[in-house]
């Protein structure tokens, strides 16, 4: 675990709105090009393995693009737009290419009152242009009526498990209570049934489905190349964390934090504990991090395991690599501006949100 050093920046070659600007960084010359421009709130995008791109809008819309051409795809799940949540992320299936099925998350209206961060699957029509088969498989529990910290991004384990992430919906403690969804990851099968393998399915009084707990807000989430799960997420003042998640561990908020709350009063017991986890690596000041990828370096073979994580507040990519784990490299462009998401295409190209620009953006040699 270490803080934030910089040690490479990047500067902008070109640009233009409607053509690929070329970028040269301590590393390399390297290209980055608008894929789909005009979006309201753009916040989790999936790259088509024949083409095209899905976008989700925070007010509930789903974009499908291929070719210059757009449709919004019908048959979404209802969503409640409430502060900082709405349509959230989406996911495809590692079998989409034959199954067409893939993930959404979203916050939605419960019974009684509140919202909360639920997950989605359905299939994608041939010709894009609506889902079917839409089954909710998760909503947490329970919801409230505040408007910030739904997490939340979706990854498919190597064994076909949903991997979902939750804030705590600003109620610090309930991060540490597991009998609430609140702050933590949560683990389901693909039709939405507890695996029987979750860590806490035989612990009274905790909800089966919690993988890991103990966070404060991640927004960023991927797989590295031996498929183990890594997290970004916000800390407060200071404190933004990248954490490698372990079955059934306890991440430390509110209890322990590099941070301090944003009156400047130290947060919880400070910043190590017994029985909580350690961060791989922290940020302090804030970056505010966002999506969050792991790239196996099918186009760019020295960053080949690196960590890739959108800057919502600094408004750039950032690099990680090595062991302890640094911040090498900072993409940082007049397109990186609020970077919301960050994945990999399947032509090995990174594709990444600028929630200002409203644009989708790709990365290649």
């Amino acid at each position: 675990m270490t803080s934030a050093t910089h040690l490479a920046t990047i500067t902008l070659v070109g640009l233009s709105s409607l053509c690929a600007a070329t970028v040269a960084s301590a590393q390399k010359t390297y290209t980055i090009t608008p894929m789909a421009e005009g979006l309201e709130g753009p916040w989790g995008v999936a790259p088509l393995p024949r083409g095209g791109l899905l976008v989700t809008e925070k007010a509930g819309r789903l974009i499908h693009q291929k070719d210059g051409k757009r449709n919004e795809v019908s048959g979404m799940p209802k969503v409640a737009v409430v502060g900082q949540g709405g349509l959230l992320d989406i996911t495809l299936a590692r079998d989409f290419e034959q199954s067409r099925m893939l993930f959404l998350t979203y916050v939605k209206a419960q019974d009684g009152g509140g919202a909360g961060t639920a997950l989605a699957s359905a299939r994608l029509s041939d010709d894009a242009s609506r889902l079917e088969d839409l089954m909710e498989l998760f909503a947490m529990k329970p919801g409230s009526n505040g408007g910030q910290h739904f997490g939340s991004r979706v990854v498919e384990a190597p064994d076909g498990t949903l991997l979902v992430t939750i804030g705590e919906r600003g109620n610090r403690p309930a991060a540490q209570d597991r009998s609430t969804h609140n702050g933590s990851i949560i683990r389901v099968n693909r039709d939405g049934s507890v695996p029987d393998d979750n860590p806490f399915v035989d612990t009274p009084d905790v909800l089966p489905e919690i993988w890991s707990y103990g966070h404060r807000n991640p927004q960023g989430a991927g797989l590295d190349l031996e498929g183990r799960l890594w997290v970004s997420e916000h800390g407060a003042k200071g404190g933004d964390e990248v954490n490698r998640i372990a079955k059934g561990a306890n991440y430390g908020w509110p209890v322990i934090s590099y941070g301090e709350h944003y009156s400047g009063e130290k947060i919880g017991e400070g910043s190590e504990k017994e029985g909580m986890e350690q961060p791989e690596f922290y940020w302090d000041p804030s970056i505010a991090p966002a999506g969050l990828m792991v790239y196996s370096g099918a186009q760019f073979p020295d960053w080949e395991g690196d960590i890739f994580v959108g800057a919502l507040k600094f408004d750039y990519i950032a690099r990680l690599s090595g062991d302890p784990l640094e911040e090498v490299e900072q993409i940082k462009t007049s397109e990186t501006a609020r970077v919301r998401d960050v994945v990999e295409g399947p032509d090995g190209g990174i594709w990444f949100i600028s929630e200002i620009n409203g644009t989708v953006y790709r990365i290649t040699p």
